[in-house]
């Protein structure tokens, strides 16, 4: 029987072995954020740049469709996560005092 959710959970990197009773690194949601946005900004990058050796015929097909097809699924989750941000922006605006 499963007495606690970290005997379940695998670890997660840099949280230490413990799961959920680990404490929680020095980086804060800022610095979260403004990684996850260089992230997807190079990968954006990196698929028009293989997109325009592609056409050049100088780039390998695979390696375009697969640099596509990561930039379209960064620009999907990007996009999901602003309309999230949004809607709960407009939430707390909508909370009365």
């Amino acid at each position: 029987m499963v007495t606690r959710i970290g005997d379940i959970t695998p670890p997660v990197p840099g949280m230490g072995a413990g799961g959920a009773d680990a404490p929680v690194s020095g980086r804060d949601f800022a610095s979260f954020v403004k990684d996850a946005a260089e992230t997807s900004v190079d990968t954006m990058y990196k698929g028009e740049t293989l997109s325009k050796q592609g056409i050049a015929g100088t780039a390998e097909l695979t390696d375009v469709v697969a640099a596509v097809n990561d930039a379209e699924l960064t620009l999907q989750t990007v996009t999901a996560l602003r309309d999230k941000l949004v809607s709960a922006y407009q939430e707390i605006i909508r909370m009365p005092i």
